[in-house]
């Protein structure tokens, strides 16, 4: 029966890995996978095949003979492991929309054309840096795939020649990367180490922010040495100049969006709420002043639909948030399963120690790893394969690890998958050219840690 289950996930990821080939939206086989592994362990528990184990390490079996009573706490036993599951999972993916609207939010209202006024330079090398560093920065506020779209877009209107723009777009996508490593809402893996009780957010800016820094400053760096970076661009005097595109509410809402979200980590250490909550009153009082704001002089109300907060709910991803439920009710379903006297993840973590006994080893390969699978399964993972406790130095490494690693090809994360579809960049072509990039500022970063955590 676990032959099976093992058997589904890999079908299972494999489906997701070649989306692209299939021409099969990634959260189909996501969601087939979570629900068919839990059918399979419902069924292998119920014929007394398997057993299932709770997060408190409590074992459940129907595999002796019980009477009436031990059955049905065995019964309610497995359906509390799932509904534990199921809470955790929760967690995460309403975090995630109260995140993904406040940004819809400040998007209706047009408040990333403000970052465009911060843009104005024509050195190549300046405009590399600028970028660069608001790529850094807010993809720690929003994400690393939004803060790609954001200046992806931002950038077309400042760099024409779309052979230059492309050296500029995937230095933002290793910036964006790097970013959200040191922040808790920066990504959806540091997300859910900190919803996880991995890490907090403190600890995890600390040890996090310099490795992050130099994945990001060295291949920066080596870029603006390069002959592409030399010289000026020929930006447009009224992409310059512009101004008309901004709405008289674009400045409060990017502000507020933003500063709405940075409340939540703040909102957590002081009433050890979880994160959720905090989240969903910054997305109370986001929506609050967008419904009596003024985006418009001559606004009126048969206007208010194109800036509706319903508008914005109907923009989110939500194909991304059941891909999540997917990808995680699969590990959940590991993480549940028993072999010997423990979890198939706990199982598979002593039988990874034997072979490689360093745990930085292991992380630092994970990230590598993450470049050609996605790093929520891989982070997912290793959460229910280590019971280390909260900021061990192995959380934090693999924070940094998955959120970086990524970057050493186009399709390693969700920016590298955005710009790659917006500007048409090839995969080849990346691999020549940023790859190397990438991978120097990954392992520089990773030596740091290691060093800091001597």
């Amino acid at each position: 029966m676990i032959a099976i289950v093992v058997l589904i996930f890999i079908i299972g990821y494999l489906a997701i890995v070649f989306e692209h080939p299939l021409k099969l939206d990634k959260t189909v086989p996501a969601l087939m996978m979570g629900s068919i592994m839990w059918a399979v362990l419902a069924i292998g528990f119920h014929y007394g095949i398997l057993d299932v184990i709770d997060s408190h390490g409590e074992i459940f079996s129907l595999k002796s003979n019980l009477d009436a009573s031990a059955f049905e706490v065995q019964e309610e036993g497995f359906t509390g492991v799932l509904l534990h599951h199921l809470g955790k999972i929760a967690e995460i993916l309403i975090f995630l929309i109260g995140a993904m609207t406040i940004v819809e939010l400040i998007d209706l209202h047009r408040g990333f054309d403000v970052i465009k006024d911060y843009v104005k330079t024509r050195n190549k090398r300046k405009l590399l840096w600028i970028v660069g560093t608001i790529a850094f920065f807010l993809s720690a506020i929003i994400d690393n795939l939004t803060t790609t779209i954001v200046l992806i877009s931002i950038l077309r209107k400042l760099v024409k020649n779309k052979q230059e723009r492309i050296w500029f777009v995937c230095l933002i996508v290793i910036a964006a990367n790097a970013g959200g490593a040191w922040s808790p809402i920066g990504d959806v893996t540091t997300t859910m180490l900190w919803i996880g009780k991995k890490v907090s957010s403190g600890h995890l800016m600390e040890y996090i922010f310099i490795p992050a820094v130099i994945s990001f400053v060295l291949p920066a760096f080596i870029a603006s040495r390069m002959k592409v970076f030399s010289g000026e661009i020929n930006i447009p005097a009224d992409s310059l100049d512009e101004k008309t595109e901004k709405l008289l509410s674009s400045d409060r809402m990017l502000y507020l969006g933003l500063a709405m979200i940075i409340f939540v980590p703040i909102f957590k250490t002081i009433t050890h709420l979880p994160p959720y909550v905090g989240m969903m009153l910054s997305l109370s009082v986001v929506w609050l002043v967008s419904e009596y704001i003024h985006p418009e002089e001559d606004f009126t109300p048969d206007k208010k639909h194109v800036y509706s907060p319903h508008k914005a709910l109907s923009r989110i991803e939500i194909s991304s948030i059941l891909f999540f439920l997917g990808i995680l009710l699969a590990i959940a379903a590991f993480e549940s399963a028993v072999v010997g006297s423990a979890s198939m993840l706990h199982t598979g973590a002593e039988a990874l120690n034997h072979v490689i006994p360093s745990h930085n080893v292991v992380i630092t390969l994970l990230g590598v790893l993450s470049a050609v699978i996605d790093n929520v399964p891989l982070v997912a993972a290793a959460m229910g394969m280590y019971n280390l406790p909260m900021d061990d130095s192995l959380w934090h490494y693999l924070a940094y690890a998955a959120g970086t690693g990524g970057s050493m090809l186009i399709i390693g994360s969700a920016a590298g998958v955005a710009a790659m579809g917006m500007e048409k960049i090839d995969f080849i072509w990346y691999l020549k050219n940023i790859t190397l990039l990438a991978a120097i500022g990954y392992f520089a970063g990773c030596g740091i840690f290691v060093l800091m955590h001597l």
